[in-house]
Order: structure tokens, then sequence, then C-alpha cells
């Protein structure tokens, strides 16, 4: 009798696929949290007769829950695992869905969405480095591009349902419907939770190595085994240096790395636009439903070259992506600019901001997740991970509590601001951004460690 051979690694095994695009959940719901306030800031502004500075922290509130959860997501996932993690965060997006759908004051509304900001900023961290963890090499930026692509699906679907629901003719509490709505995918997330494994590098790192092993089978086929041996050379290597911590010497080009792509991300003004994309539509004179109607046209964009990115990823490198995202973003950003300080060509203001959040899609949306879950030591990965994240967070709160101030004054110089930053990205990345493509989490380790002696 012959003995039945194991999968092969060259093909994408189901577990690790199911296992990829359940995680990547939390991206579908952090897209939709950052999409949907753009169709209640004028009813929210309306009810609680908000200022413009009202009216910024109403928006940027769930980013201060948000900070706090990148900040600590770091802890539960070393601690209990990432797959528990990822199940409290669940928990929350429901929670806050609910809350925020039937918040009786201004205040219980804030509250609300401070908690449901802990989920996203947790699932910022968590769910691309689950995936990064689970992933073979060769699929790794593809299925972590996964997070970003429903991150896009998300902002998409917000888009639509608050075009759909604005057309339903709900009245008062059409506000309630638009952000409450989000409670069904954050209660399909929760129960999917249930049905992936455990992170085996996670297990390795906890000393649990049959059990990661016996996942390690699951998700990488026939060459399971030089993997998981890889993994534990890895492990008893790293222990002789500075276990579990993350600010050494050791560690500080990845720290250099994770804190300036997350603070580059931010400063191309991505959220700003998102969250705000109908006052800046209305300021140019596009009419509600137009405005309505060009964002689902971003949204679609958004959608639509997050894919492009995917599919090429691992094949021209995270780095290289970044490089043609900084170029386009610089542009369509210094085009928007012109539009707001000279009052001219308004009719191309769509087309800018679509050119803009195509070319983001394409680089930075798809890269920095991936990144962040590759440039650190498995026993750190948690830690970076959540550094990088709360840096991409503490910026999206600076930037958007920010924007309406300035925008009040002056749409033209925030934008000019945006896209000067772009400028310095693209020589930041150049200069300084390694290549991480098809290279094991493990040898990457020893990759970035070399650099940080040199």
């Amino acid at each position: 009798m012959t003995k039945a051979k194991a999968p092969s690694s060259g093909r994408l095994q189901a577990v690790a696929l199911l296992s990829a695009v359940v995680a990547a959940m939390g991206g579908l719901l952090f897209g939709f949290d950052t999409a949907v306030i753009s169709g209640v800031t004028h009813s929210l502004t309306v009810v609680y007769r908000l200022s413009p500075v009202s009216l910024g922290l109403t928006v940027s509130s769930a980013l201060v829950g948000t900070i706090l959860g990148a900040m600590l997501a770091g802890f539960p996932a070393d601690r209990w695992g990432r797959k528990s993690s990822l199940l409290a965060l669940a928990t929350l997006y429901f929670v806050s869905a609910i809350g925020c759908a039937f918040a009786w004051n201004w205040t219980a509304l804030i509250a609300f969405r401070l908690l449901g900001g802990l989920g996203i900023g947790g699932s910022s961290v968590l769910g691309p480095m689950y995936i990064a963890e689970i992933s073979p090499r060769k699929w790794r930026g593809r299925l972590v591009g996964l997070f970003q692509f429903n991150i896009c699906t998300g902002i998409l679907i917000a888009y639509l349902s608050n075009y759909l629901i604005g057309l339903a003719s709900l009245g008062p509490a059409e506000w309630r419907w638009k952000l409450g709505v989000s409670a069904l995918p954050a209660l399909a997330f929760g129960l999917l939770i249930l049905r992936i494994p455990e992170s085996p590098r996670w297990l390795v790192n906890k000393g649990r190595d049959l059990q990661a092993e016996s996942v390690l089978r699951l998700v990488s086929g026939d060459r399971y085994h030089d993997q998981f041996l890889e993994l534990i050379h890895a492990r008893d290597e790293h222990k002789t240096e500075s276990h579990n911590v993350l600010f050494t010497r050791a560690h500080r080009f990845p720290i250099f790395l994770a804190i300036s792509i997350g603070m580059f991300n931010q400063l191309s003004g991505v959220n700003a636009i998102l969250y705000y994309i109908n006052d800046i539509f209305a300021q140019a004179g596009f009419s509600t439903v137009s405005s309505n109607l060009q964002a689902v046209a971003v949204g679609a964009t958004n959608f639509i070259f997050t894919m492009v990115a995917m599919s090429v990823i691992d094949k021209f490198g995270r780095k290289f992506l970044l490089l043609i995202g900084s170029v386009g973003t610089a542009v369509c950003l210094g085009g928007v600019s012109s539009i707001f300080l000279l009052h001219i060509h308004q009719s191309l203001l769509v087309w800018l901001l679509v050119g803009f959040i195509g070319f983001f899609s394409f680089s930075q949306g798809a890269v920095i997740w991936v990144y962040l879950s590759e440039v650190f030591p498995n026993d750190v990965r948690a830690k970076g991970a959540s550094l990088g994240s709360l840096t991409h967070w503490l910026m999206n709160a600076i930037v958007s509590g920010a924007y309406p101030i300035v925008a009040a004054r002056s749409g033209g110089k925030a934008f000019m601001f945006f896209s000067s930053m772009m400028v310095v990205q693209f020589f930041v990345v150049l200069l300084y951004y390694p290549e991480t493509k098809g290279i094991s989490l493990e040898k990457m380790q020893t990759k970035l460690s070399l650099q940080t002696t040199d």
C-alpha cells in the first residue's frame, strides 16, 4: 500500500486561504467605519449643533480609541494568542455598532465610537499579523493584501450603504441606520473566527510545538516540517538576544521602517479625504446627491486599484509600489490644491481625487499592512506591528482632527502640504526601504538585523 502524499506546498492550502479571508474581515469593518462617517457629518452637525471644532472631535473620537487599540493590541495577542484577541475585537465592533445606532446623546455617541475605535486599532495590528504568520511566503503579500482589499470593500460598501439608506427617506433616524448596519458583518466576523486555527508562530513561541506543527501541516502542505524546523531554530537563536524586548539596538531599523511608513500613510491625507469627501465636494460646489454618487466612484476606484496591487505585490515588490504611488499621489494632490487656491477647473476635482485614491490604493494602501507584518522578528512582531499601527492612527487623529479647521481657512494649503509629504516619502523609500518580497519571516529577521549592524 502506498502512503498518501501530502498536498504540494506550491499550492495555496484551503485552510490558509480561509484563515486569511476571515482575519481580513476585520479590515472590512475598519473600512466601513472609516467611510460611513462621511455620510452622517451633516446630520450630526444639525442634530447636535456642532462647530467645526466639535465636528472634528466627533469624527476623530473613534481615532482616540483606535490609537489605544493599536497601542495595546500587542499585549493580549502575545499573552492569549492572535485568535482569542481577534474574537474580542469582533465583540467590540458589534457593541459599538449597536451603541451608535441607539446613542441617546452626543456623549454616548462619542463613547461608542471610542469603543469601535478600539476594535479598529486592534484589528489593524492583529489582522495583518495573523495572516502573515499563517501564510506561505510565496503567497504572503497577496494574502496580507486581503486585509487592505477588505478595507477598500468596507469603504465602498459604506458609500453604497449611505447612498441607499439616503434614498429610503428614513427622516431623523437616517444617521442611526447608517452607523448601526455594521453590526451584521461584525457578528459574522465573530462567528467565523471560531473556525480558524491559532497562529503557528505564536504557538512555537509559547512552546506548544506539537500544536504548531499540526497547524503548519494544514496551511503549508508537504514542506511543513522544514518550515517548522526553521521556526524552532529562529526561536532558539533569538532567545539568546533580547527576547520579547522591542526597543533595543537590534530592532532599531525595523522600528524606523514601521514608524515612517505609518506616518507617511496618513500624511498623504487619505483619511482626511475619505472622512470629509462629501464636504470637499460641497466646498467645490457639488450638490448632496452628486457628492454621494462621486463618493461611490472614489470608493470603487479604491476597490479596483487595491485588487490590481494585490495581483502584482509579490511580483514587483513592496518598494516599487511605494515609489510609483509617491509620484502619482503627489501630482494629484498638487492638482487638487490648485483648484482650491485658484478657484478654477472645479470639474477636474473628482478626477484628481479618483486619481489620488487609485495611486494610494496601488501603493501605500496595499503595502503598509504587509510591511508592518514582515519587518519584525517573531517574538516582537506583535509589539512592532502595534508601534507602526499606533503611529498610523496617531497621525490619522491629528490630520483628520485638524483638517476641517485648516480647510475652513484654506482647503488648498492642506492639499499642498499633503503633496509635499509624498515628495519626501519618495526619497525616504528610495534611499532606505528594503525589499521584502519572497523572503520568509525568519530570513527577513536575519536580513534586517544585518542592516542594523551596518
